[in-house]
């Protein structure tokens, strides 16, 4: 019987470790957590202890952040009310964006939208004197978010893994196979690809993958891993493939969340069942 057809044997590997052997070999980086509500308060936690440490040691702090998890964003801005920090000096970065066909932001009212999902469960529950600023990934200004990093530098990445590996949107493309290339793509405007429009309609709109936009800005691999650390989060039951991918595979542009092993300061916090085998069961 083939199991696995055309998966080389590195990757197989990764795909076969065992939870004993993914934990011996993640070591200190990783965290595991009971349930995506004791993940979604430990990403809380850890966002304003960055935030707090970054604006107590140079003034200013800079992070990239996805939307997901969510919940997190209001734990973190009742955090900062309670304990009276404010994010004047700090600068968000949504990591990405849906875009219509014509390459323009979705709207604000649209459920699907990332910036307003920040705005709604961050932004607007903080007075405005305490708002961090919000740099979203702009079809017409692609620049704006490098040249934010060349003057100020980007202490923290905050991100999710996607089906394909993506960090971001940034999928696997067909013509660009080389690591080093791939770690070295920019922010961009970029089209998705059907595997991640599929997982996305699950996640985000009940199998409806006619309502999952085609195309998408993103912050690029070459963003991503400038970060002076890379924090990783993952609570779905389908990324216990990607995990093992990530962590212990080749590192390969055909699973671009494989590239973070480059990272010298790397922590990746997961629920306890993102550790399970990805075995095929019938359900």
């Amino acid at each position: 019987m083939r199991e696995y057809e055309g998966v080389d044997a590195a990757t197989l590997a990764a795909l076969r470790a065992s939870e004993e052997e993914l934990v011996s070999r993640a070591g200190t980086r990783l965290t595991v957590h009971e349930d995506a509500r004791s993940l979604r308060a430990a990403m809380a936690d850890t966002l304003f202890a960055d935030i707090h440490d970054c604006l107590s040691g140079k003034g200013r702090c800079s992070l990239i952040v996805p939307v997901g998890p969510v919940g997190q964003y209001a734990l973190l801005a009742e955090r900062c009310l309670h304990e009276k920090v404010s994010l004047s000096k700090t600068t968000i970065i949504v990591m990405d964006e849906y875009l219509t066909l014509d390459n323009q932001w979705i709207d604000e009212g649209d459920p699907l939208s990332f910036r307003a999902h920040l705005k709604r469960n961050l932004i607007d529950l903080l007075p405005e004197d305490m708002r961090p600023s919000l740099l979203v990934p702009d079809p017409h200004r692609l620049a704006a978010i490098p040249d934010h990093i060349a003057e100020h530098g980007l202490d923290f990445t905050y991100a999710g893994v996607g089906i394909t590996g993506h960090l971001a949107f940034n999928d696997p493309i067909s013509d660009c196979r080389n690591p080093e290339e791939f770690a070295s793509l920019p922010t961009r405007i970029v089209q998705l690809s059907e595997q991640t429009r599929l997982i996305n309609s699950v996640t985000a709109a009940r199998g409806n993958i006619q309502r999952i936009p085609h195309m998408a800005v993103t912050v690029g691999m070459n963003e991503i891993l400038s970060a002076r650390k890379l924090r990783v989060w993952m609570n779905r039951d389908w990324q216990s493939a990607a995990i093992r991918r990530m962590l212990l595979g080749p590192q390969s542009a055909d699973f671009p969340a494989s590239l973070v092993q480059r990272h010298d300061n790397l922590t990746v916090d997961v629920t306890r069942e993102v550790l399970s085998l990805p075995e095929p069961g019938l359900r």
